[in-house]
């Protein structure tokens, strides 16, 4: 039985340009045995699929996606774009895979958005269990153009890390991305919460990094991670992916309390 709810579809080119990105260097994918990777819920047009393998190929050339969609009728309008790499097929949070392969990653951007945040923890666990040894489990959100973008990656003990990608250029504050946390902290966005710290925290060390930003917003954004890390958060990698607009934190750390 397909498990879950048929969402609104909205979906574009290069809307997940910067997920796509984050996948292709993760060890999830680079040390897979067998690189199958689900696009789950790639929504009323194929393109996140096509676009999803075309990336990943880069870093994997024997890559392989899967988009699975709950709603037929997409599924069905999908198909005549399948390539040699991309297949489509119906399936929700169980993730049917042909030979009940287990995927090293499931992507599922602007999926759970829509469900109820008591919903998100069922959810995770239904999809992760699917998960090949050191798989991943991408679950996030995004704006229409792709601009802003935040998810949390889940392995197989559950929750492990959450990420904010954002477009430099443009900018004014990089709680933007308020409007476009995943369900599991959309709502946690409030004072008292580990998120809003991280948020506020993230803003008033860009606004003391606003001298830079002669320098462009790359460097005033360099500069606002390494505050924000010299004031104890635990932000992790360093400034080849700060410099992209990138910035990720333990889960732990903005976990809802």
């Amino acid at each position: 039985m397909v498990e879950g709810r048929v969402t609104r579809g909205t979906t574009g080119t290069n809307r997940l340009r910067r997920v796509d990105r984050y996948l292709a260097a993760s060890p999830a994918l680079r040390c897979a045995s067998s690189p199958l990777v689900v696009d789950l819920g790639f929504g009323a047009r194929p393109w996140t699929a096509l676009e999803l393998a075309d990336r990943l190929a880069r870093a994997r050339p024997d890559v392989r996606v899967l988009g699975l969609e709950i709603d037929p009728a997409r599924v069905a309008a999908a198909v005549p774009s399948a390539t040699g790499r991309v297949t489509f097929a119906l399936g929700g949070f169980e993730v049917p895979t042909p030979g009940d392969e287990a995927p090293a990653i499931i992507r599922a951007m602007n999926v759970l958005r829509q469900y109820e945040e008591a919903e998100v923890r069922g959810a995770w666990d239904r999809m992760r269990a699917r998960l090949a040894p050191g798989g991943l489990l991408l679950d996030g959100t995004c704006d229409e153009l792709g601009r802003i973008a935040s998810w949390v990656d889940v392995e197989a003990h559950g929750p492990c890390r959450f990420t904010i990608a954002l477009r430099l250029t443009g900018l004014e504050a990089p709680s933007v991305i308020a409007e476009r946390l995943p369900k599991a902290l959309i709502h946690r966005n409030v004072p008292g919460e580990r998120i809003h710290d991280l948020l506020q925290g993230l803003d008033a060390a860009w606004a003391r990094a606003s001298s830079l930003s002669v320098y462009g917003p790359v460097q005033r954004f360099v500069a606002t991670v390494e505050a924000l890390r010299a004031a104890g958060h635990p932000v992790e990698g360093g400034p080849k992916r700060w410099r992209l607009g990138e910035l990720t934190v333990p889960w732990s750390s903005v976990a809802p309390r």
